[in-house]
């Protein structure tokens, strides 16, 4: 048995697989977080871990310990800030040290974000071109400048995953996935640059030879250690368990998804995006040789698939963002009451009405009407690397009830899709051709999404009919780290299930969606030119 732990924004869970990807257990443990003005969000790696170790315990209920043979983490990026003895270091004005994790989605660095940027460092080619705030170099400036005592006292600053292999192994080692991909180190190089930390401000990384972000550093699914008697017995499993250089979230999810069995498709893992729609949605994809896209983050080296580089967009809301503007509608509140009395929440309970209006999936979009949305209501994360961008809703009139927000619903859901084409069409300007959209994440698993995200795009989306494509890809992890499969890449060829294709609509509904695409950027672009700071 194989055990695969994910980490999210809101919950952690763990998956117990055997050596051919069949799902055997599963546990769930809500997180708690914390939001604040200035676009802060913060969480305690204490919680983290104590929901992990949680999870784990309900995923091996009736299961024998001693036959986990290895066990593989993924998580958000986010930002750990720890003392010398692992004790929490607070990240803001709270000053609670239980609050010591900067949330992946706080964008509390924006201001750094932006002076980084104007700087040009020679690293940011492969970041996109532009860092976002959602890294971590923004964050530590952040900390450094408005929390310098808090920055002085940390012994330790993690990615959360790599926070998640020390607290089970006491091993330091961070995966080449988190501080390639969020960090600015330059795997293809295997080295940290020094000028950049000096030339924004974090030089003092550098003068201590970076020890507190990383000295050593694995690529995923390589031993990182094995279990301490200590994590050993809050995780209720053996100690020395194999445990495995880890992923973020994300990319986990598209190692559980890219070697799928699609029918009548056997095109390479290069020809195929993996698309994670959850509460942001993350799209990646491999190429052998580096390709710079502009505001796409990339290209990283070995990052997912080791071996392969990796160009990342997406955007930071997609399924929050769906929720976010359902939530708008005047209706709302009582639609929702009438959603918890049928057992749903409310964007459930919409989306199970849009499949009824129409005869097809895929004309449901006419319910849409003159509706229009760019749902970006926490930036544009590619391809335009604008975290300023909003959100824009075209169209609206006084309609209420059940099927005026079902349509708002599909206006949104579709908003993703055009924003998804975008990249696609940004990618392909590049020289990378995508040829099937492999999706997965809480969001994707519905087959209206799946429609409507398919005709939007014009591309095929494929669904693993495996349970938990993210907790399989933490699995396949731990199936390389404790040598049930001799590889990353042999892991996911034994481990990877069938998939259900989505085939785009033709005719008029894709002549509709051509229309509806080009409103979308229409809208977007006039969004961008009158884009203004309300400050005086």
């Amino acid at each position: 048995m194989l055990i695969g732990v994910d980490v999210g924004t809101g919950s952690a869970r763990a998956g117990v697989f055997d050596a051919k990807g069949r799902l055997l257990g599963l546990g769930k443990h809500p997180l708690a977080l914390w939001q604040a003005p200035g676009d802060q969000v913060e969480q305690s790696s204490d919680q983290i871990w104590a929901a992990v170790c949680a999870a784990v315990h309900e995923a091996m209920a009736g299961l024998d310990p001693k036959q986990v043979k290895g066990i593989g983490f993924d998580a958000t990026c986010s930002l750990v800030v720890v003392g010398p003895n692992g004790e929490g270091i607070p990240v803001g004005p709270s000053e609670d040290p239980a609050r010591n994790v900067i949330v992946w989605m706080d964008h509390r660095a924006q201001p750094e974000a932006e002076e980084i940027n104007a700087l040009g460092h020679p690293v940011l080619d492969y970041v996109g071109g532009r860092i976002s705030p959602e890294m971590e170099t923004p964050k530590l400036l952040w900390l450094a400048r408005h929390r310098p005592k808090a920055f002085a006292q940390a012994a330790r600053f993690f990615d959360l995953p790599d926070f998640l292999t020390w607290r089970a192994t006491g091993s330091l080692a961070r995966s080449t996935c988190t501080v390639t991909c969020k960090w600015t180190y330059l795997s293809h190089e295997s080295r940290w640059d020094p000028s950049y930390f000096r030339a924004i401000g974090l030089g003092a990384l550098a003068d201590e030879g970076f020890a507190r972000i990383g000295t050593e550093m694995l690529t995923p699914g390589e031993r990182v250690g094995g279990l301490t008697a200590q994590a050993a017995q809050e995780l209720g499993l053996p100690e020395g368990l194999p445990a495995a250089a880890a992923l973020i979230d994300a990319h986990a999810g598209g190692l559980g998804t890219l070697r799928a069995e699609v029918p009548g498709r056997h095109e390479p893992a290069t020809a195929r995006l993996a698309y994670i729609f959850g509460t942001s949605a993350c799209s990646m994809a491999s190429t052998v040789d580096p390709v710079n896209v502009p505001g796409v983050w990339g290209p990283y080296f070995g990052a997912m698939i080791p071996g392969l580089w990796l160009n990342e967009g997406g955007q930071s809301a997609a399924g929050a963002a769906l929720d976010h503007l359902v939530h708008l509608h005047r209706d709302a509140a009582e639609i929702e009451e009438q959603a918890q009395t049928a057992g749903r929440s409310l964007i459930a309970h919409v989306a199970a009405h849009a499949e009824t209006l129409a005869p097809t999936l895929s004309e449901t979009i006419r319910a849409a009407g003159q509706v229009v949305v760019v749902p970006e209501f926490l930036g544009n994360r590619s391809p335009f690397a604008d975290p300023e961008a909003r959100a824009v809703i075209s169209g609206l009139g006084l309609d209420r009830g059940l099927d005026s927000l079902a349509g708002l619903y599909l206006a949104g859901l579709s908003g993703i899709g055009y924003g998804l084409r975008q990249l696609i069409e940004a990618l392909a300007q590049r020289g990378i051709a995508i040829d099937t959209i492999m999706a997965s994440g809480g969001a994707a698993q519905s087959d209206l999404v799946c429609q409507i995200i398919a005709d939007a795009t014009g591309k095929v989306l494929a669904l693993p009919e495996g349970a938990e494509p993210v907790l399989l890809g933490a699995a396949m992890l731990a199936a390389t780290a404790g040598g049930t499969h001799a590889n990353l890449q042999d892991a996911m060829a034994a481990m990877s299930g069938r998939a259900r294709l989505f085939e785009p609509a033709g005719g008029d509904i894709a002549a509709l969606h051509d229309k509806r695409y080009a409103l979308f950027q229409a809208l977007q672009s006039v969004a961008r030119q009158q884009a203004f700071d309300p400050e005086p």
